[in-house]
């Protein structure tokens, strides 16, 4: 049978839930155990401090904090002989007058509307007075953080050594607009956001004493909602008494009102939908998404439910214990377990980035419902392509599989274009670029002199250049975009000895252990003449990967010395020289006689032309 709240008086003014049930005491006071502990213990030895901070996000009782504070220094019990307790009696003279906020000694200002230099001045000026009827004159400032730079000024000295009789109690959701010179002279306090469960716990509670029957999955939904806001949460439940049905034959509100009063999208479509977009099946997706608005829906809120699911999902991918939890309805429970098996996690990483820069978009977007409809499309088309890692390792496969049976180099799986080879070994203006290092091979013994045959189906080109020196060499493997042995060859070949038609190197401790082979085949390919390519023990040249760093070294070190650039470093410390690039000098004017126009002198390179 359902129960049914009791008729009010007429003659009594409606309260609000968040004001009827405005904790009195410390112990009222829920998720915050470690702020009243601290000040329990600090009022029951006498350690009272002059000024507190109280900061958090809305609604976590920081004004009602303070007053629960100014209550209990000024207690003086049921007999009017008691001193300062953290359990406020709530019958004595000041406690009632504190509660109902008409006490002379506890002066609320509200920082947002007097912010200016005067306010402060004024609020200074009656510490000097000591308490009509109190033991302490307590100064509460909400939303301290609005005042403006010169009233903060103004309040440092009193702050830092008020009066005996004086308490400052400071309450701010904006602890980092507040000057640090302020902060130090408070005992601060962070309110924290009251967790889901002890929040639904709560307003249980209250429903209870209300008399409303109201579902748990009801509670959970504004719990949720609430964000960890206790105001927030209570006005929620006094929408939902008057948007339910508590006296209908019907029954109480359940969760389904409550989405329907909150906006929300239905938690079973949000898995139906979740798993047509992943199934890459679009117009069913349009379709859920299209239904969920017409019920009151907002599209932004179904991305946002999206959102939470993939992070869900990704949670019971790494920890499936975390699907066991009983807060979550059977029916989730068992499609999480399912969607988490079947889901790879970079598909799942894949699917937060692409929703969470969706969800900005459809929040600025002038339609929210159409961008919400191209996030869908996009990420059904992306569900549809593999995971990154399964692209690179089906390019090397295929690339394996390919060499095999041609005889040539398979490609890279991420081939990257080198450019700017050097004509020779390094100079000081020459510009290289590195092309990945290419993972380790293990090391074997490599022959020690090959002669390949020139390849029977490229028939020879005696008109042709070949390579003349072996930056050609490497020049020309970059033109047949060979760029896996391009880069061995710039990284990994030590020259001893070359000549056209003839090269003899050191392998470094990267290289395959068949790159001579490929190296000569290749050439003898492609210049129709027979190349003849061996490994050497001698030591060699250095690679031209390690002569271009070496280049790039002595230019920047030649650039530091600059007097320019040294003024430019101690100007900016930390700074680096990163790169040093040639100025073309400007074109010389014609000279036309006069002995000094047509000189053209070109500018040195320590800027002293």
């Amino acid at each position: 049978m359902n129960q049914q709240a009791p008729s009010p008086d007429p003659a009594t003014p409606y309260r609000v839930l968040a004001r009827k049930y405005r904790p009195l005491t410390f112990s009222g006071l829920i998720g915050q155990d470690a702020m009243v502990r601290t000040l329990t213990n600090a009022i029951e030895l006498d350690r009272l401090a002059h000024a507190y901070l109280l900061t958090g996000v809305r609604g976590v009782g920081k004004t009602t904090t303070a007053r629960i504070i100014a209550r209990a220094l000024n207690c003086i019990g049921a007999d009017g002989k008691g001193g300062p307790t953290p359990d406020p009696c709530g019958v004595c003279e000041h406690c009632v007058a504190i509660t109902e906020d008409r006490h002379m000694d506890v002066l609320e200002m509200d920082a947002a509307s007097r912010t200016g230099v005067d306010d402060i001045r004024e609020l200074i000026a009656g510490t000097s007075y000591r308490p009509v009827s109190a033991r302490y004159k307590v100064y509460i400032v909400d939303e301290v953080h609005m005042l403006s730079g010169a009233a903060f000024n103004a309040l440092l000295k009193t702050l830092e050594e008020p009066p005996e009789h004086v308490k400052f109690i400071f309450a701010t959701t904006e602890a980092r607009k507040i000057p640090v010179t302020v902060l130090s002279r408070c005992q601060r306090f962070d309110l924290r956001r009251v967790g889901a469960e002890t929040l639904a716990s709560h307003l249980a509670d209250i429903a209870a004493k209300e008399e409303a029957d109201i579902g748990q999955r009801a509670l959970a939904l504004i719990a949720r909602a609430a964000d960890g806001s206790v105001r927030d949460a209570l006005s929620l439940l006094d929408q939902a008494f008057a948007h339910g049905a508590a006296g209908d034959a019907q029954g109480g509100i359940d969760e389904d009102q409550v989405r329907a009063m909150l906006g929300l999208a239905d938690r079973t479509r949000i898995f139906d939908l979740f798993e047509a977009v992943m199934k890459g099946e679009i117009k069913q997706a349009l379709e859920i998404l299209e239904e969920q608005h017409d019920a009151g829906a907002d599209a932004a809120i179904v991305l946002s439910d999206l959102l939470e699911l993939t992070h869900w999902l990704t949670r019971v991918n790494i920890a499936p214990e975390v699907a066991d939890d009983i807060s979550v309805p059977e029916a989730e429970r068992v499609r999480g377990k399912k969607f988490a098996e079947g889901l790879a996690m970079p598909v799942l990483a894949r699917a937060w980035q692409m929703l969470l820069k969706g969800l900005a978009e459809a929040q600025r977007a002038p339609n929210p419902l159409q961008a919400a409809e191209m996030v869908l499309v996009r990420i059904a088309y992306a569900a549809e392509l593999p995971a990154p890692a399964e692209i690179v390792k089906s390019l090397q496969q295929t690339g394996q599989q390919t060499g095999q049976q041609t005889g040539e180099a398979p490609m890279p799986a991420e081939p990257k274009p080198v450019v700017n080879v050097p004509p020779a070994p390094a100079s000081p203006g020459a510009s290289l670029a590195l092309s990945p290092e290419p993972a380790p091979v293990p090391e074997t013994a490599a022959p020690e002199k090959v002669e390949p045959e020139p390849a029977a189906d490229t028939p020879p080109r005696p008109d042709a250049p070949g390579p003349a020196s072996f930056a050609d060499v490497v020049e020309l493997f970059a033109a047949k975009r060979e760029a896996v042995l391009q880069g061995h060859l710039l990284s990994e070949v030590h020259l001893v000895h070359f000549e056209p038609g003839r090269i003899e190197f050191r392998p470094g401790a990267h290289a395959p252990r068949d790159l001579a082979n490929r190296m000569g085949e290749l050439l003898s390919r492609w210049t129709g003449e027979r190349w003849v390519v061996s490994v050497s023990a001698e030591t060699g040249a250095p690679s031209l990967a390690e002569q271009a760093e070496g280049a790039r070294r002595k230019r920047r070190k030649k650039a530091a010395g600059h007097p320019l650039v040294r003024a430019a470093l101690k100007t900016f410390p930390g700074a680096k020289i990163t790169e040093v690039r040639d100025i073309a000098p400007p074109a010389a004017p014609p000279a036309d006689g006069d002995g000094d126009a047509g000189s053209g002198t070109p500018e040195r390179e320590d800027g002293k032309g």
